[in-house]
């Protein structure tokens, strides 16, 4: 029990959520292209830089410049397209996706701010025309 205690106090990582959840995203994209390349280097016979040359233009949706030849290379394949876009829109909204949502708020509340001064303008500019008239009402009373 105390070995494990020692060893908690190695283990426990100070980054911060964002920083966590980053390593995590970038982590899982990383296992997910060494998977689809040493697959692809086994199944296909493929060269280690064709596989990952393969398995990026698959994770980012540009599609492969080459087919695999093999049917159980064209079902892994298929199987990691799936797989490694997953992996790569989930990567890109676990790091991205904190950054744009508080973009997201800061513009919202930009234009709440902006909304209240116009209506606070349309106010002011009603309350001029009924005081012009209410003059303009005086005017004619004299």
């Amino acid at each position: 029990m105390a070995a494990i205690l020692r060893l908690r106090r190695y283990v426990v990582h100070p980054l911060s959520p964002f920083k966590k959840r980053t390593l995590y995203a970038l982590l899982l994209l990383a296992a997910v292209m060494i998977v689809g390349t040493e697959g692809l280097h086994l199944i296909e016979g493929w060269s280690y830089i064709d596989s990952v040359y393969f398995m990026s233009l698959l994770a980012t949706t540009q599609g492969p410049a080459e087919i695999p030849r093999t049917d159980a290379g064209k079902i892994f394949a298929s199987i990691m397209a799936f797989v490694s876009v997953g992996a790569a829109l989930s990567s890109a909204a676990f790091i991205f996706g904190p950054a744009f949502g508080k973009l997201m708020k800061e513009g919202i509340f930009f234009l709440e701010k902006e909304e209240r001064k116009m209506r606070h303008m349309g106010r002011h500019k009603e309350e001029s025309r009924n005081r012009e008239s209410s003059e303009e009402d005086w005017d004619d009373q004299e």
